[in-house]
């Protein structure tokens, strides 16, 4: 810690979404029920993949690990948020503060790299489908899985290790409903240069990797659809990339709203309610996009729901 004149804090002081008390119990019952769906639609998800043959494939594979990184992203901060909503005081130990940044920090990561590799995916099953069963088979799948969830390790290690040290003197209030990078770094009174381009340079090479790798595999799939003489064989590829494109663009919009810029242009207020998006209804939305866009997931619950039916 920096100085004799520092004040040591043993935690954090979350402001949270909104002061008034009325206004947080309606807030309580409304993410309650979103982080209710997040969890029992996620899980869902991964127990429909794993229960129907049909659905044994790379593509589903990979949207079988985004959900369950979508409930571990969810978990990180929703329950935490929903007990702050009935709490008058919304402190969170300043050990535990940078515990939910790492693990936060972790499946945001994991989150943009699966999007990355599900593209990677479907240009393969598109543009080279002889070399798909050799180039996706289940032990090359489970390898990028571990390869994102390791890289997503490091990154957030080498953040959190120059951040760590930062001293908090002057305020242990947070203007945020979770310990998110920007406003813990906003509230330090140390020199954060070295925290600041760490997470630009990490954020950059994630969200910028990722980014890269959908747009060249989209380019690719585009000109191969394109050069498909039926039309109905065009409209079916098209068809398994839609879901994913939509994911794609509304997470990384908002990762790109909120991380890839200076601080100097950071607002509080503003970036609250983009991290109730990315945090709260993004892991939400995601298995309601590829089950209702997705003909293979609808029939699958077609069929396990009507098996359950004849069975009882």
């Amino acid at each position: 810690m920096a100085g004799e004149n520092c004040t040591v804090f043993t935690d954090f002081i979350l402001l949270g979404l909104s002061g008034r008390q009325d206004v947080q119990q309606g807030l309580f019952v409304l993410f309650l029920l979103v982080y209710g769906v997040t969890v029992i639609a996620n899980l869902g998800m991964i127990l429909l993949i794993n229960l129907d043959p049909r659905l044994h494939t790379p593509m589903y594979y990979f949207l079988s690990s985004l959900s369950f990184c979508d409930v571990c992203y969810s978990s990180t901060v929703s329950p935490r948020m929903l007990a702050d909503f009935l709490s008058e005081q919304k402190r969170i130990p300043y050990h535990l503060c940078f515990v939910q940044m790492f693990f936060f920090g972790i499946f945001a990561d994991v989150e943009c790299i699966m999007l990355a590799a599900m593209a990677y995916d479907r240009y393969v099953a598109i543009c080279n489908p002889l070399l798909y069963p050799t180039a996706m088979s289940n032990r090359k799948c489970l390898q990028l899985v571990a390869i994102v969830y390791i890289e997503s390790l490091v990154d957030m290690t080498i953040f959190i290790s120059c951040t760590v040290t930062l001293s908090f003197c002057n305020s242990n209030i947070i203007n945020h409903f979770f310990c998110d990078i920007p406003p813990l770094l906003a509230l330090s009174s140390s020199d954060t240069s070295i925290s600041e381009l760490t997470l630009l340079i990490s954020s950059n090479c994630v969200i910028g990797c990722s980014i890269v790798t959908v747009l060249l595999s989209y380019s690719y799939i585009i000109t191969t659809v394109l050069r498909m003489n039926s039309a109905e064989g065009r409209r079916k590829a098209f068809s398994t990339c839609a879901s994913h494109l939509t994911a794609v663009a509304i997470f990384h919009g908002t990762l790109i709203f909120m991380y890839i810029r200076s601080s100097s242009t950071y607002s509080m207020d503003m970036d609250k309610m983009a991290s109730v998006f990315y945090t709260v209804f993004i892991p939400m939305l995601n298995p309601l996009i590829y089950s209702l866009r997705n003909k293979d997931v609808k029939g699958a619950l077609k069929k396990t729901i009507g098996t359950k039916l004849r069975s009882d």
